[in-house]
């Protein structure tokens, strides 16, 4: 097991996409973290009713501001881990050099969870790195509360969850390019605007908590209010809450994918 993993580490870390995907990161991450800085620091924005005052709540947000583009990069990674041995066609030497496919597909659950950690500290770095001193220009202290930490800590799960969400897409639509545009446009524009529609009734407001973006909000303690909107109607989980739903999700489509791989034909 422990080759097998190695492996599909070795198969990611020896492409371009690697470091390409951590120079996204770290721009993004570090981007956000300084417009959400400057904006939630602004005194037009304090003066909001519902705006975030506390320290935890401004450090809570600049920190894990950047999580909601970021989660996309590591999405279309999970999505690339099978797509593109489907496209290229090593799909078949992979199952050679490794005839038990449960093993395999195991070997990259485990590296995605890994990779996507992994980018998450990068991602954690940069954004804290910047969005502390952001803060502390502004007076205000980032760890005054330690509950800071646990978002920190949550925001790597965040990651590799979303990698596993790839990972089942990727399954699912075997055309890496459709399967590619199809996960990342129903987690970036579909998913969003379901959300918006079922919060205009009274009934679709306790199905939204349950969406993998708004589970993810949760996780990371995030009420959708940093900018002092007033407050939503919709019932917001606990963090813990919103962990499970988001690994329920992973769980699924990992899960279900896994399972079709083990027994697809791939001649």
């Amino acid at each position: 097991m422990t080759r097998a993993i190695s492996a599909e580490l070795r198969k990611f870390l020896t492409t371009r996409m690697w470091w390409g995907m951590a120079i996204a990161i770290a721009l993004a991450s570090g981007g956000l973290a300084l417009l959400f800085g400057l904006v939630l620091t602004s005194s037009s924005v304090q003066d909001q009713p519902g705006a975030a005052t506390t320290d935890l709540q401004l450090a809570r947000t600049v920190f894990t501001g950047g999580i909601g583009l970021v989660y996309l990069l590591t999405l279309a990674i999970g999505v690339l881990t099978i797509g593109a041995e489907y496209r290229h066609k090593t799909i078949t030497s992979t199952f050679l050099a490794t005839p038990h496919r449960v093993r395999v597909m195991l070997a990259k659950i485990v590296s995605l969870l890994v990779i996507g950690a992994g980018y998450g500290v990068l991602s954690i770095l940069v954004s804290v790195g910047v969005g502390t001193a952001v803060l502390s220009a502004k007076g205000h202290d980032a760890f005054a509360d330690p509950a800071i930490w646990r978002s920190l800590a949550l925001a790597l799960l965040v990651l590799g969850l979303w990698a596993l969400i790839g990972l089942g897409a990727g399954i699912l639509i075997p055309n890496q390019v459709a399967a590619l545009l199809v996960a990342v446009g129903v987690a970036w524009i579909v998913e969003p605007i379901l959300g918006a529609v079922l919060g205009l009734v009274s009934w679709g407001r306790d199905i939204v908590p349950y969406l993998p973006s708004q589970a993810t909000s949760a996780m990371l303690g995030d009420t959708g209010n940093a900018f002092g909107g007033g407050p939503s109607d919709a019932t917001t989980l606990s963090w813990w809450a919103g962990a499970l739903v988001l690994m329920a999700y992973a769980a699924v489509m990992a899960g279900v994918g896994s399972a079709l791989t083990t027994r697809r034909d791939i001649s």
